[in-house]
């Protein structure tokens, strides 16, 4: 049994040290623009700052990474994340979204953070949850952002 495991733990060693050489495309753009998005639905500055802290990573064109997502298999969990979190939402993208895609993003965005869905518990681990008070700010500049987009009935 011993000489299987060390077979075995060899075997890991060197799939780990591979894997390394394995990078995923990094979501990095030189700047992060999400200026309509943010001038569109009215961001004030206790907003932005929970958006920067909180969505903007794996929800806008640029990503600040911590140091670990530099070691496989971490970066290719991320990178998973980062994918999928803008294919759900795109601060960048904002501009491409029609009226009624933007009201139904907004719409999931209070969804999501009321449910707690949003941020991830994987993401909160090492960047923190976001308290109460910033939820309840999210949720109301979200709703408010809803009804000023919202086209005005004609009669």
């Amino acid at each position: 049994m011993g000489k299987k495991f060390r077979v075995l733990h060899i075997a890991l060693l060197i799939i780990l040290a591979a894997m390394q050489f394995y990078r995923p495309q990094r979501n990095d753009s030189r700047e992060r623009e999400v200026t309509a998005f943010e001038k569109e639905t009215g961001v004030s500055g206790e907003v932005r700052t929970i958006l920067e802290n909180k969505c903007y990573d794996c929800h806008s064109n640029r990503t600040v990474y911590p140091w670990y997502a530099n070691v496989s298999p971490v970066s290719i969990w991320i990178d998973g994340h980062i994918v999928e979190g803008r294919e759900h939402f795109d601060a960048s993208g904002w501009v491409s979204y029609d009226a009624e895609k933007k009201d139904h993003k907004l719409e999931e965005l209070v969804e999501e953070v009321e449910e707690g869905k949003m941020p991830l518990p994987s993401y909160t681990w090492t960047h923190g949850n976001i308290s109460r008070e910033e939820r309840d700010m999210l949720i109301r500049w979200a709703r408010a952002a809803r009804i000023s987009l919202a086209p005005v009935a004609t009669n």
